[in-house]
Protein backbone atom coordinates (compact mmCIF):
# COMPACT_ATOMS: atom_id res chain seq x y z
CA UNK A 1 0.00 0.00 0.00
CA UNK A 2 1.28 3.63 -0.47
CA UNK A 3 -0.26 5.22 2.44
CA UNK A 4 1.89 5.98 5.39
CA UNK A 5 0.69 3.61 8.56
CA UNK A 6 0.27 5.68 11.85
CA UNK A 7 0.04 3.49 15.04
CA UNK A 8 -1.49 5.18 17.57
CA UNK A 9 -0.58 3.57 21.47
CA UNK A 10 -3.87 4.01 23.28
CA UNK A 11 -2.36 2.00 26.03
CA UNK A 12 0.83 4.28 26.37
CA UNK A 13 -1.26 7.34 26.17
CA UNK A 14 -3.14 5.82 29.41
CA UNK A 15 -0.25 4.66 31.17
CA UNK A 16 1.18 8.24 30.88
CA UNK A 17 -1.52 9.72 32.59
CA UNK A 18 -1.45 7.22 35.03
CA UNK A 19 2.15 8.31 35.40
CA UNK A 20 0.96 11.82 35.83
CA UNK A 21 -1.33 11.09 38.35
CA UNK A 22 0.86 9.33 40.39
CA UNK A 23 2.60 12.60 40.88
CA UNK A 24 -0.33 14.86 42.42
CA UNK A 25 -2.77 13.69 45.45
CA UNK A 26 -5.50 16.10 43.62
CA UNK A 27 -7.82 15.29 41.09
CA UNK A 28 -5.90 14.75 37.34
CA UNK A 29 -8.02 15.88 34.29
CA UNK A 30 -6.80 15.61 30.71
CA UNK A 31 -6.64 17.52 27.57
CA UNK A 32 -7.98 16.72 24.81
CA UNK A 33 -8.36 19.69 22.50
CA UNK A 34 -7.07 19.73 19.17
CA UNK A 35 -8.58 16.58 18.24
CA UNK A 36 -6.74 14.67 21.22
CA UNK A 37 -3.22 16.55 19.69
CA UNK A 38 -4.03 15.23 16.35
CA UNK A 39 -4.40 11.25 17.24
CA UNK A 40 -8.69 11.55 17.70
CA UNK A 41 -9.92 13.13 20.85
CA UNK A 42 -12.93 10.63 20.62
CA UNK A 43 -10.47 7.44 21.29
CA UNK A 44 -7.90 8.69 23.40
CA UNK A 45 -11.17 10.36 25.56
CA UNK A 46 -12.31 6.59 25.94
CA UNK A 47 -9.34 5.29 26.51
CA UNK A 48 -8.76 8.19 29.44
CA UNK A 49 -12.66 7.72 30.73
CA UNK A 50 -11.75 3.92 31.24
CA UNK A 51 -8.51 4.41 33.21
CA UNK A 52 -10.90 7.38 35.69
CA UNK A 53 -10.18 10.50 34.04
CA UNK A 54 -13.61 12.54 35.13
CA UNK A 55 -12.56 16.15 34.07
CA UNK A 56 -11.26 16.89 30.11
CA UNK A 57 -10.35 19.80 28.62
CA UNK A 58 -10.72 21.20 24.91
CA UNK A 59 -10.15 24.22 23.10
CA UNK A 60 -13.19 25.40 21.47
CA UNK A 61 -17.40 24.74 22.27
CA UNK A 62 -17.35 22.53 18.37
CA UNK A 63 -14.43 20.09 20.39
CA UNK A 64 -16.61 19.75 23.11
CA UNK A 65 -19.64 18.56 21.38
CA UNK A 66 -17.57 15.84 19.36
CA UNK A 67 -16.25 15.02 22.22
CA UNK A 68 -19.36 15.03 24.30
CA UNK A 69 -20.27 12.48 21.69
CA UNK A 70 -17.50 9.98 22.23
CA UNK A 71 -17.46 9.82 26.05
CA UNK A 72 -21.23 10.26 26.90
CA UNK A 73 -22.82 12.36 29.71
CA UNK A 74 -21.35 12.32 33.08
CA UNK A 75 -17.34 13.75 32.89
CA UNK A 76 -17.30 17.21 32.79
CA UNK A 77 -15.89 19.05 29.75
CA UNK A 78 -14.38 22.19 30.15
CA UNK A 79 -13.91 24.77 27.11
CA UNK A 80 -10.88 27.16 27.18
CA UNK A 81 -12.18 29.02 25.20
CA UNK A 82 -14.85 29.99 27.47
CA UNK A 83 -18.49 31.12 26.46
CA UNK A 84 -18.05 33.12 23.01
CA UNK A 85 -20.85 34.74 21.55
CA UNK A 86 -23.19 31.83 19.65
CA UNK A 87 -21.94 29.09 21.49
CA UNK A 88 -24.74 28.50 24.26
CA UNK A 89 -26.71 26.11 22.53
CA UNK A 90 -23.74 23.52 21.75
CA UNK A 91 -22.66 24.66 25.78
CA UNK A 92 -26.40 23.85 27.00
CA UNK A 93 -26.49 20.41 24.55
CA UNK A 94 -23.54 19.56 25.30
CA UNK A 95 -23.06 20.10 28.99
CA UNK A 96 -20.36 22.18 28.65
CA UNK A 97 -18.29 23.73 31.45
CA UNK A 98 -17.05 26.66 29.80
CA UNK A 99 -13.60 28.64 31.29
CA UNK A 100 -15.31 32.33 31.24
CA UNK A 101 -11.96 35.10 30.45
CA UNK A 102 -13.97 37.77 30.84
CA UNK A 103 -16.44 40.13 32.12
CA UNK A 104 -18.40 40.14 28.86
CA UNK A 105 -18.20 35.97 28.59
CA UNK A 106 -19.58 36.16 32.26
CA UNK A 107 -23.04 38.30 31.67
CA UNK A 108 -23.17 36.15 28.80
CA UNK A 109 -22.98 33.14 30.43
CA UNK A 110 -25.35 34.17 33.32
CA UNK A 111 -27.92 35.63 31.25
CA UNK A 112 -27.93 33.10 28.74
CA UNK A 113 -27.60 29.79 31.14
CA UNK A 114 -28.22 31.24 34.17
CA UNK A 115 -27.49 28.23 36.70
CA UNK A 116 -25.29 26.32 34.51
CA UNK A 117 -22.11 24.95 35.32
CA UNK A 118 -18.56 27.46 34.26
CA UNK A 119 -15.14 28.55 35.46
CA UNK A 120 -12.84 31.19 35.76
CA UNK A 121 -9.67 31.66 33.93
CA UNK A 122 -7.04 34.20 35.15
CA UNK A 123 -4.60 35.82 33.47
CA UNK A 124 -1.09 35.41 35.86
CA UNK A 125 1.31 37.37 33.66
CA UNK A 126 0.78 35.13 29.93
CA UNK A 127 -1.15 37.85 28.54
CA UNK A 128 -2.95 35.70 26.27
CA UNK A 129 -6.54 34.22 28.14
CA UNK A 130 -7.55 35.16 31.40
CA UNK A 131 -8.87 38.06 33.64
CA UNK A 132 -6.40 40.38 35.05
CA UNK A 133 -5.83 41.05 38.65
CA UNK A 134 -8.06 44.08 38.40
CA UNK A 135 -10.83 42.77 36.09
CA UNK A 136 -10.70 39.63 38.63
CA UNK A 137 -10.55 42.26 41.79
CA UNK A 138 -13.80 43.81 40.49
CA UNK A 139 -15.75 41.24 40.21
CA UNK A 140 -14.22 38.48 42.27
CA UNK A 141 -17.36 38.36 44.87
CA UNK A 142 -20.03 38.45 42.14
CA UNK A 143 -18.53 35.54 40.51
CA UNK A 144 -17.63 33.56 43.48
CA UNK A 145 -21.45 33.59 44.58
CA UNK A 146 -22.21 31.89 41.33
CA UNK A 147 -20.20 29.09 42.54
CA UNK A 148 -17.46 28.27 40.03
CA UNK A 149 -16.53 24.69 39.48
CA UNK A 150 -12.85 25.65 39.13
CA UNK A 151 -10.37 28.37 38.95
CA UNK A 152 -7.41 28.35 36.40
CA UNK A 153 -4.61 29.81 34.50
CA UNK A 154 -1.74 28.69 32.67
CA UNK A 155 1.94 28.51 32.67
CA UNK A 156 3.83 30.60 30.13
CA UNK A 157 7.50 29.01 30.88
CA UNK A 158 6.84 25.27 32.38
CA UNK A 159 9.00 23.70 30.23
CA UNK A 160 11.45 25.74 31.93
CA UNK A 161 12.07 24.52 35.83
CA UNK A 162 14.45 27.45 36.19
CA UNK A 163 12.60 30.39 34.65
CA UNK A 164 11.56 32.87 37.13
CA UNK A 165 8.14 33.47 35.15
CA UNK A 166 7.03 30.25 37.11
CA UNK A 167 7.28 31.44 40.63
CA UNK A 168 5.68 34.91 39.80
CA UNK A 169 2.97 33.29 38.24
CA UNK A 170 2.29 31.40 41.29
CA UNK A 171 2.24 34.31 43.29
CA UNK A 172 0.26 35.85 41.08
CA UNK A 173 -2.77 32.57 41.17
CA UNK A 174 -1.79 32.68 44.89
CA UNK A 175 -2.80 36.21 45.65
CA UNK A 176 -5.80 36.26 43.25
CA UNK A 177 -7.41 32.86 44.42
CA UNK A 178 -6.18 32.47 48.12
CA UNK A 179 -9.22 31.62 50.97
CA UNK A 180 -11.12 31.00 48.11
CA UNK A 181 -13.57 27.68 48.63
CA UNK A 182 -13.32 26.99 44.57
CA UNK A 183 -10.80 24.38 42.84
CA UNK A 184 -7.72 25.63 41.09
CA UNK A 185 -5.81 24.69 38.84
CA UNK A 186 -2.32 25.78 37.46
CA UNK A 187 -0.55 23.18 35.96
CA UNK A 188 -0.60 21.30 32.60
CA UNK A 189 2.43 18.73 31.98
CA UNK A 190 4.83 21.17 32.49
CA UNK A 191 3.42 23.09 35.77
CA UNK A 192 2.92 18.63 36.98
CA UNK A 193 6.63 18.19 36.64
CA UNK A 194 7.34 21.63 38.69
CA UNK A 195 5.97 19.97 41.82
CA UNK A 196 3.17 20.27 44.68
CA UNK A 197 3.39 23.78 44.84
CA UNK A 198 2.05 24.15 41.14
CA UNK A 199 -0.63 21.17 41.42
CA UNK A 200 -3.34 22.54 43.66
CA UNK A 201 -6.88 20.53 43.49
CA UNK A 202 -6.44 19.55 40.00
CA UNK A 203 -3.69 19.05 37.02
CA UNK A 204 -4.53 18.61 33.57
CA UNK A 205 -1.99 16.98 31.84
CA UNK A 206 -1.94 17.17 28.05
CA UNK A 207 1.22 16.89 25.47
CA UNK A 208 2.95 14.19 28.31
CA UNK A 209 0.26 12.22 27.30
CA UNK A 210 1.13 11.72 23.72
CA UNK A 211 4.55 11.58 24.66
CA UNK A 212 5.99 15.04 24.75
CA UNK A 213 8.17 17.32 26.10
CA UNK A 214 8.63 17.93 28.77
CA UNK A 215 7.76 14.66 30.32
CA UNK A 216 10.99 12.82 29.40
CA UNK A 217 9.70 9.71 30.97
CA UNK A 218 7.00 9.52 28.73
CA UNK A 219 6.42 6.42 26.82
CA UNK A 220 6.24 6.85 22.94
CA UNK A 221 2.39 7.03 22.13
CA UNK A 222 2.97 7.33 17.97
CA UNK A 223 4.75 5.02 15.45
CA UNK A 224 5.15 6.24 11.76
CA UNK A 225 6.68 4.09 8.71
CA UNK A 226 6.39 5.26 5.46
CA UNK A 227 6.16 2.87 2.64
CA UNK A 228 8.93 2.57 -0.15
CA UNK A 229 7.62 3.22 -3.69
CA UNK A 230 11.11 3.30 -5.46
CA UNK A 231 14.69 3.28 -5.09
CA UNK A 232 17.19 4.30 -7.32
CA UNK A 233 21.00 4.17 -8.28
CA UNK A 234 22.35 8.19 -8.54
CA UNK A 235 25.92 8.77 -9.29
CA UNK A 236 28.21 10.94 -8.27
CA UNK A 237 27.41 14.30 -9.22
CA UNK A 238 23.59 13.89 -9.86
CA UNK A 239 21.36 15.85 -7.84
CA UNK A 240 17.75 15.05 -5.92
CA UNK A 241 14.60 16.51 -5.44
CA UNK A 242 13.26 20.13 -5.80
CA UNK A 243 15.87 22.68 -6.94
CA UNK A 244 18.68 19.89 -7.14
CA UNK A 245 18.18 20.36 -3.20
CA UNK A 246 21.03 17.08 -2.91
CA UNK A 247 24.04 16.50 -4.84
CA UNK A 248 25.67 13.47 -4.10
CA UNK A 249 29.07 13.27 -3.29
CA UNK A 250 29.70 9.55 -4.01
CA UNK A 251 27.57 6.82 -5.57
CA UNK A 252 24.71 6.32 -3.67
CA UNK A 253 21.09 4.03 -3.45
CA UNK A 254 18.26 7.15 -2.84
CA UNK A 255 14.72 5.33 -1.22
CA UNK A 256 11.63 7.74 -2.04
CA UNK A 257 8.92 7.01 0.04
CA UNK A 258 5.46 8.22 0.66
CA UNK A 259 4.92 10.83 2.95
CA UNK A 260 4.91 14.62 2.66
CA UNK A 261 4.54 17.89 3.89
CA UNK A 262 0.79 17.43 2.60
CA UNK A 263 1.14 14.85 5.71
CA UNK A 264 2.22 17.10 8.34
CA UNK A 265 5.76 16.40 7.54
CA UNK A 266 6.95 20.05 7.49
CA UNK A 267 9.17 20.93 4.82
CA UNK A 268 12.26 22.37 6.99
CA UNK A 269 12.69 19.01 8.38
CA UNK A 270 14.63 17.91 5.14
CA UNK A 271 18.40 18.88 5.53
CA UNK A 272 18.41 17.52 9.60
CA UNK A 273 16.41 14.29 9.14
CA UNK A 274 16.84 10.84 9.73
CA UNK A 275 14.65 7.61 8.63
CA UNK A 276 15.51 4.42 10.00
CA UNK A 277 15.60 0.93 8.72
CA UNK A 278 15.21 -1.01 11.24
CA UNK A 279 18.87 -0.03 13.23
CA UNK A 280 20.09 1.81 10.79
CA UNK A 281 20.00 5.55 10.52
CA UNK A 282 19.20 6.89 6.53
CA UNK A 283 19.58 10.80 5.95
CA UNK A 284 16.91 12.62 4.09
CA UNK A 285 18.41 14.13 1.15
CA UNK A 286 16.83 16.46 -1.55
CA UNK A 287 13.85 18.70 -0.31
CA UNK A 288 10.49 17.21 1.70
CA UNK A 289 7.69 17.79 -1.39
CA UNK A 290 3.92 17.52 -0.97
CA UNK A 291 3.94 13.98 -1.28
CA UNK A 292 7.29 12.26 -0.81
CA UNK A 293 10.71 12.16 0.82
CA UNK A 294 13.85 10.73 -0.64
CA UNK A 295 16.23 9.09 1.89
CA UNK A 296 20.12 7.66 1.04
CA UNK A 297 19.64 4.19 1.98
CA UNK A 298 23.40 2.92 0.89
CA UNK A 299 24.36 1.12 3.83
CA UNK A 300 21.35 -0.79 3.61
CA UNK A 301 22.52 -4.56 2.50
CA UNK A 302 18.53 -5.16 0.75
CA UNK A 303 16.26 -2.27 -0.49
CA UNK A 304 14.00 -1.50 2.06
CA UNK A 305 9.94 -1.59 2.20
CA UNK A 306 9.54 0.58 4.40
CA UNK A 307 11.17 3.39 6.32
CA UNK A 308 10.24 4.59 9.95
CA UNK A 309 10.17 8.68 10.78
CA UNK A 310 8.85 8.14 13.97
CA UNK A 311 8.89 5.01 16.86
CA UNK A 312 11.54 3.42 18.81
CA UNK A 313 15.16 5.41 17.56
CA UNK A 314 13.36 9.03 17.05
CA UNK A 315 10.88 10.54 19.05
CA UNK A 316 8.17 13.16 18.10
CA UNK A 317 10.25 15.90 19.45
CA UNK A 318 13.75 14.88 17.69
CA UNK A 319 11.41 15.21 14.51
CA UNK A 320 10.42 18.78 15.79
CA UNK A 321 14.03 19.44 16.27
CA UNK A 322 14.67 18.51 12.87
CA UNK A 323 11.96 20.90 11.25
CA UNK A 324 12.64 23.88 13.82
CA UNK A 325 9.39 23.45 15.65
CA UNK A 326 7.68 21.27 18.45
CA UNK A 327 6.34 18.47 19.26
CA UNK A 328 3.07 19.89 19.81
CA UNK A 329 2.98 20.95 15.92
CA UNK A 330 4.20 17.68 14.60
CA UNK A 331 1.60 15.74 16.67
CA UNK A 332 -1.56 18.27 15.58
CA UNK A 333 -0.50 18.42 11.65
CA UNK A 334 -0.53 14.89 11.40
CA UNK A 335 -2.15 14.46 8.26
CA UNK A 336 -5.63 12.55 7.25
CA UNK A 337 -4.29 10.26 4.69
CA UNK A 338 -2.59 7.73 6.97
CA UNK A 339 -4.01 4.35 7.34
CA UNK A 340 -4.27 4.63 11.56
CA UNK A 341 -3.79 1.13 13.47
CA UNK A 342 -4.47 1.70 17.01
CA UNK A 343 -3.42 -0.21 20.30
CA UNK A 344 -5.38 -0.38 23.11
Amino acid sequence: MTSATLTIDLGAVVRNWRALDAMSEGETGAVVKANGYGLGAGQVGQALLGAGVRSFFVATAAEGTDLRTAIGHGPRIFVFSGHMDGDTHQILEGSLTPLLNSVDQMLRHVEALPGAPFGIQLDTGMNRLGMEPAEWSAVRDIAVAQRPTLIMSHLACADMPDHSMNGQQLAAFCAMTDGLDVPRSLAATGGTLLGTDYHFDMTRPGVGLYGGLPFVDAEPVVTLDLPVIQVRDVTAGETVGYANGWTAETDARIATVSGGYADGLIRAMGPRAVLFAGDVACPVVGRVSMDLITADVSALRNDPTHLQLMGRHQSVDTVADAAGTIGYEILTQLGARYARTILA
